[in-house]
């Protein structure tokens, strides 16, 4: 016997995701800071810490977003890295094969931590439904003395 239950109904079983213009408000502010922060600590000699924490930045805002902000998220991040992070500050450049590649990472991280978090939402959410299975009803052939 199939039994329809609404999933509407009760807690969601999957969180939804924070708004895309929350998220690019927190890439924004978070990407200024990490590159403020690691050019008073290190300086603008080392574009690939910058890249790295960035990257891990992107991830980690990807975990709380929708896959539609994954390209302004790793954009916003970039301007930041190339306008701040390298030399001369505050001049944006485009050199073809470093920019694509870190554009690459970046985004590649945004969709990476978006992609991880839906998955492992989505396995939460399978194994809550799946143990609150409502119990067995007899069927008639159950019963004890029934052939």
């Amino acid at each position: 016997m199939i039994q329809w239950v609404s999933l509407a109904t009760g807690p969601r079983p999957v969180p939804q995701p924070v708004s895309t213009p929350l998220v690019w408000a927190t890439a924004f502010a978070g990407a200024m800071a990490l590159v403020a922060l690691l050019n008073a600590l290190v300086g603008t000699d080392r574009p690939g810490l910058a890249l790295t924490a960035l990257s891990l930045l992107s991830a980690l805002l990807g975990v709380y977003a929708r896959f539609t902000a994954a390209p302004g998220t790793a954009a916003l991040c970039w301007l930041f890295l190339n306008g701040f992070a390298i030399p001369p500050v505050g001049v944006l450049t485009w050199a073809n094969p470093r920019d694509m590649f870190w554009l690459v990472c970046l985004l590649t991280a945004a969709l990476t931590g978006t992609t991880l978090a839906r998955l492992l939402q989505a396995r939460a959410a399978y194994r809550r439904l799946t143990t609150s299975v409502l119990p067995r009803t007899q069927e008639p052939g159950d019963w004890p003395g029934d052939v």
